[in-house]
């Protein structure tokens, strides 16, 4: 099988968040569960994608953290269109992703892959009680939340705890206690916690941080999936506007600086973009 390992969510190599990309061959079937995440493990990325194209126009793609499957990923989705791509095994144009999450309409540009999230929703907000505990997790205040805002649990394809704080200082200065965050991550049945400041700069619509210490990933450099519910949630409070392309600003915390785009359809359907670069091509010999 052939092994990648791609940037996502920038345009040069080093940047971005990376990911692992397995292709399988048509008529090779998806290895055994404990396989593939031993591959995953082994690579030690946030996810790894094993892709089989089915025929011309569906694709389907598994992933994998180091420590368990789930059922959607934003930068290993971008990730594995722009190696089909660059691969020549597909063209521009129009896909089908199917995932555990359902089948996603995958928009394969020359620069910039665009991925359907699944419905989005709010799947509830959280008291102060509970926001107090979520803030006192990364060794913030209740008082850090902005005035307008509220945590709640959002969704566009995975839960995750959207925190959002009122400056830039709390968001870089947070620091996770992880068994903290683990048990409420388990306690809203969120897979993270999406940090974010929206700045007043018209450039940039919220600069985030993602924490996912359930699922081995102590903090991400960049989430599709958690940006998607951003999304979601900021067109919720009319924040953001249809058919404009938001930008969100995550790993800079990381030294990994990553831009993911994102944009509401005249569908009210939430849309996430980026670029990505291979970094790295070899073989999986089992």
């Amino acid at each position: 099988m052939d092994l990648f390992i791609v940037d996502a969510f920038t345009d040069h190599i080093f940047g971005g968040n990376q990911a692992g990309v397995v292709l399988l061959d048509k008529d090779q079937s998806f290895p055994e569960p404990s396989v593939m995440q031993k591959i995953a493990a082994e690579l030690k990325h946030s996810e790894t994608a094993f892709v089989k194209i089915s025929d011309g126009k569906s694709i389907e793609l598994r992933y994998f953290t180091p420590e368990c499957e789930v059922d959607l990923c934003g930068h290993a989705t971008i990730s594995s269109f722009t190696v089909l791509r660059n691969e020549k095994m597909l063209g521009l144009g129009n896909y089908a992703a199917c995932t555990k999450a359902g089948d996603l309409n995958i928009s394969v540009g020359r620069d910039v892959i665009w991925m359907e999230m699944a419905p989005g929703r709010i799947v509830k907000r959280l008291s102060p009680e509970e926001s107090s505990e979520l803030y006192r997790a990364f060794g913030l205040k209740f008082c850090d939340k902005p005035e307008n805002f509220y945590p709640c649990v959002a969704d566009t394809g995975l839960s995750d705890i959207m925190l959002p704080v009122k400056s830039k200082e709390n968001l870089y200065s947070a620091s996770q206690n992880r068994a903290e965050v683990v048990e409420l991550s388990k306690k809203h049945g969120a897979l993270s916690v999406h940090m974010f400041f929206c700045p007043p700069a018209p450039n940039v619509t919220a600069e985030c941080r993602n924490f996912s210490p359930l699922c081995g990933i102590d903090e991400e450099a960049a989430t599709g999936t958690s940006n998607g519910a951003l999304t979601y949630l900021l067109f919720s409070m009319g924040l953001i506007r249809e058919n404009e392309e938001n930008v969100f600003v995550q790993g800079s915390s990381m030294g990994k600086p990553s831009v993911i785009l994102s944009r509401i359809g005249s569908d009210k359907k939430v849309y996430i973009g980026g670029s990505a670069v291979i970094s790295i091509k070899g073989c999986i010999k089992l």
